[in-house]
């Protein structure tokens, strides 16, 4: 539902806006995250019983509207977009066929994992190393941004490794800092939506 603000003339407003950015839940579309996942109708099943539309928004934790929600299975979030579901009796998932389709059939794989009540896999996407990295590519190129040499960043991301001047120059940690700083900076002018996406060589 669109917010008007009192304060801006009433104004409509796509979110709330006297919600902070910092707290608001974010939606992305199925074509920018490969995890969002899109639901249509679909046939009844022969065997079993099928999913309806009402089994999923039993659990809504936040919805951005009726066509797209985020709901909670096995105490995991997952981003539904209904696709004029109606009281349809069954879903159906639908895949696009695209270079994510890969990361798309892993995060339909662990949401059916989650809805029959089986182990879901870890997500791919963001694991503890490639989030270590990400605190570390922001917090050089903060640095950066103040004006901080790459041996200060190097100080004060790795402490534990030797940085003076004399062993600076041709170190693996200078090569690592001046990476992070170069990624970090492609993060913040938007690469950032590549976390959404599985890690990959040729990224």
């Amino acid at each position: 539902m669109r917010k008007t603000s009192q304060i801006d003339g009433g104004c409509d407003f796509a979110a709330d806006p006297n919600c902070s950015g910092l707290i608001r839940p974010i939606f992305w579309t199925s074509q920018v995250d490969p995890a969002v996942l899109t639901l249509a109708p679909g046939p009844t099943p022969t065997e079993g019983i099928g999913i309806r539309p009402d089994d999923l928004r039993a659990g809504v934790l936040v919805e951005h509207d009726p066509t797209l929600v985020r709901i909670a299975v096995q105490r995991e979030p997952y981003d539904i977009a209904f696709d004029n579901v109606g009281g349809s009796p069954a879903l159906a998932a639908v895949v696009m066929l695209d270079d994510l389709t890969p990361d798309r059939l892993i995060a339909l794989s662990r949401f059916w994992s989650a809805i029959a009540g089986k182990p879901v896999p870890p997500d791919p996407r963001m694991t503890d190393q490639r989030r270590q990295r990400a605190r570390h590519m922001l917090r050089a190129v903060d640095a950066r941004a103040t004006g901080a040499t790459y041996r200060a960043i190097a100080e004060g991301l790795f402490p534990h490794h030797d940085v003076e001047s004399a062993a600076w120059v041709g170190t693996a940690i200078r090569e690592t800092t001046i990476r992070l700083v170069r990624d970090g900076l492609k993060l913040v002018r938007g690469g950032y939506r590549s976390l959404l996406r599985r890690a990959r060589r040729d990224r």
